[in-house]
């Protein structure tokens, strides 16, 4: 970035640990479910990524894939295993006592965004608009990106 004197700042992601979960819902029903993968910062509990699909690893690959650029050195999740076969042994720690953030983060998802509770009338009959509708709350509450002006 140059700031008009001349000198070059180069902004660099950094973020030392991630917790990584999965939440589950469901398009049109309960039988068609759509999975949410995100990763939090571990010290900040802030979302760095996620992505939508099946509970399969090629999804999650496409998460870890978005994670690179960050330099996660440790990894802390569930004992689910698209983790333990695509993670690193060295940087994996599974446990519920060091993914409390991103638990919480699940549940208040699921406060705000009806689509997500497990019992509830309101569902999404599209996979697009189920992404969209998550999409845009995630981008609002974690990047502050006012959706009103899109």
């Amino acid at each position: 970035m140059d700031l008009g004197t001349g000198a070059v700042i180069h902004v660099g992601l950094a973020c030392q640990e991630a917790e990584i979960d999965e939440q589950w819902s469901y398009v049109f029903e309960k039988s068609n479910q759509r999975w949410l993968w995100h990763a939090v910062d571990h010290a900040t509990n802030t979302v760095l990524a996620y992505v939508f699909g099946k509970r399969k690893d090629e999804v999650f690959k496409k998460l870890k894939e978005l994670l690179e650029p960050f330099g996660i050195k440790k990894f802390y999740t569930d004992d689910w295993g698209a983790y333990e076969r695509n993670i690193d042994e060295s940087s994996h720690i599974i446990g519920k006592e060091n993914t409390q953030k991103i638990e919480r983060k699940n549940l208040n998802f699921r406060t705000w965004i009806k689509r997500l509770t497990r019992k509830i009338i309101c569902f999404s009959k599209l996979e697009q608009m189920h992404d969209i509708v998550i999409g845009l709350l995630i981008n609002k509450i974690e990047f502050g990106i006012d959706i009103h002006a899109i």
